[in-house]
């Protein structure tokens, strides 16, 4: 499911658990709702507020992480690009093909990821992409004739792992995901807070407004989680500032 779906989804049964705990107000003897009762629920609500509050800050923090991790690998790919576009300029002019085939590969990395039309994603073309190996082909086929061409040569070789390597990662971590039952249970748990909300508050339109605003909020939440752990996807997404900056000195 989308993150908005997700998002929409919890804020029902969230909210939902405030109107159940309207109805079993009305519906249980009046010495199930007595101070006694109250306070017991208070604590066990008290017990389930930490550990939702844990989780959600043990998920918004992974997500920022596979948020960092991926826009510092985009930062270092248009890094490594340019320096290997810098290394192929110093070998000479025979390295020409090699560095129109770089710039073109960087350039439809760019609009297969971030198009211009958000309505697809098409990450799987670069997966089935083998580019970066012909690159490194053409660049070991040289014919270096001194010994400096043959350390850039080298060198480039190199340059052309790291980036092949740095493919991968970044195709590898697209794939992380947050457990649909970890979403589920603290779904879960959330609603049953709010459902002991809604058993002893009151049921006017201030009351109701603020639970629901607190349902949206949490809500809100879970969808930044879910946005965060698809960095290549969505609304919040890594920049395409870096590999459009590197594109700027490439052929130079």
């Amino acid at each position: 499911m989308s993150s908005i779906t997700i998002a929409l989804v919890a804020f029902v049964c969230i909210f939902g658990g405030t109107l159940f705990g309207f109805f079993l107000r009305s519906a249980l003897p009046p010495h199930h709702v007595n101070e006694e009762s109250k306070e017991a629920v208070k604590m066990g609500a008290g017990l389930v507020a930490t550990m939702a509050a844990l989780v959600l800050g043990l998920l918004v923090s992974s997500s920022k992480n596979t948020l960092d991790e991926m826009n510092t690998g985009i930062v270092n790919l248009g890094a490594k690009v340019i320096l290997l576009d810098r290394v192929l300029a110093s070998y000479g002019p025979e390295t020409k093909d090699v560095r129109d085939m770089i710039r073109n590969t960087l350039d439809n990395t760019i609009r297969y990821i971030w198009p211009e039309e958000h309505t697809t994603q098409r990450i799987d073309v670069i997966v089935k992409s083998t580019t970066l190996e012909k690159i490194h082909a053409s660049i070991s086929n040289l014919q270096p004739q001194t010994d400096t061409q043959r350390r850039i040569q080298s060198e480039a070789m190199q340059l052309s792992n790291d980036l092949a390597l740095l493919r991968w990662t970044l195709i590898e971590q697209r794939h992380k995901s947050i457990s649909a039952i970890l979403l589920v249970v603290l779904c879960s748990w959330l609603a049953m807070l709010f459902t002991s909300f809604g058993m002893f508050a009151p049921r006017n339109p201030t009351v109701i407004t603020v639970l629901g605003i607190a349902a949206l909020s949490v809500s809100c939440a879970l969808f930044i989680i879910v946005e965060m752990n698809n960095p290549l996807e969505g609304i919040i997404r890594v920049s395409s500032v870096p590999l459009h900056s590197a594109m700027g000195f490439l052929g130079k």
